[in-house]
């Protein structure tokens, strides 16, 4: 009898301390609520990115530098887009600052992403970029590039923007820019250096207004080319 009542003061003593706890600390029992639908109210969707199957070849990337990011084995948040927001670049016009040496500018935004060569664009040594227009004004919310996956390697000078004209004079808008010396003269970058892999490199671009999208690069550390596998530009029309 002795026993049992000392279990149940210790359960009574326990209990009490539960709901003191919650009192002091609401996240306690935020936690063990069900989950609010923050998404759908507030109407964002995450993007349906397709990832292409991941290269298991070649050898460990020897490379370091204060400028790469630390490596991360975990899968990519789900990006969070308005309803309604889909790849505005699939299909269309792709121009390019020199003629590639392989592949066709169209497999690009193809939709093709497998880490086989056949799938590769491969431009001349030195800055290059890539130019997609996207036939009319939206509101680009991701831009996603699969360089080359087959093998680890960094791109160096990688640089995305987004304008509202072909030359980049109207509403110019830089995104991402990690040409740390200003090497391909796009001025002076503070983003990081990272590895490529199969889940491509995601760019927030905020819902900036703009028609065309461009990407710079200026070779890697296998070689002094420039590649492209495929690039997904994640839009919504303006209605202009």
């Amino acid at each position: 009898m002795a026993v049992r009542k000392f279990v149940i003061c210790c359960l009574l003593c326990l209990a009490v301390i539960c709901c003191l706890l919650c009192l002091a600390f609401p996240c306690f029992s935020e936690a063990a609520a069900p989950a609010k639908e923050d998404n759908a109210v507030a109407g964002v969707v995450p993007i349906p990115i397709e990832l292409p199957q991941p290269s298991f070849i070649g050898t460990p990337l020897d490379y370091r530098s204060k400028r790469l990011e630390p490596p991360s084995f975990r899968m990519r948040k789900p990006f969070l887009t308005p309803k309604g927001t889909l790849n505005a670049a699939l299909k269309k016009t792709v121009t390019t600052s020199e003629i590639p040496l392989i592949g066709k500018v169209s497999q690009i935004v193809d939709g093709k992403k497998q880490h086989n060569k056949k799938f590769l664009v491969e431009l001349p040594n030195g800055p290059q970029w890539i130019q997609i227009d996207l036939g009319a004004p939206h509101h680009v919310h991701a831009i996603i590039v699969w360089h080359y996956h087959e093998s680890e390697r960094v791109y160096f000078d990688f640089a995305v923007m987004t304008a509202m004209d072909e030359k980049l004079s109207q509403e110019v808008t830089t995104h991402y820019n990690n040409d740390h010396d200003n090497s391909s003269g796009l001025g002076v970058g503070k983003d990081r250096e990272y590895v490529e892999d199969f889940q491509g490199r995601l760019v927030d671009a905020k819902g900036a207004r703009a028609r065309y999208v461009r990407l710079n690069t200026n070779g890697n550390t296998t070689n002094d080319l420039n590649h492209y596998i495929e690039v997904e530009v994640w839009a919504r029309p303006t209605g202009e």
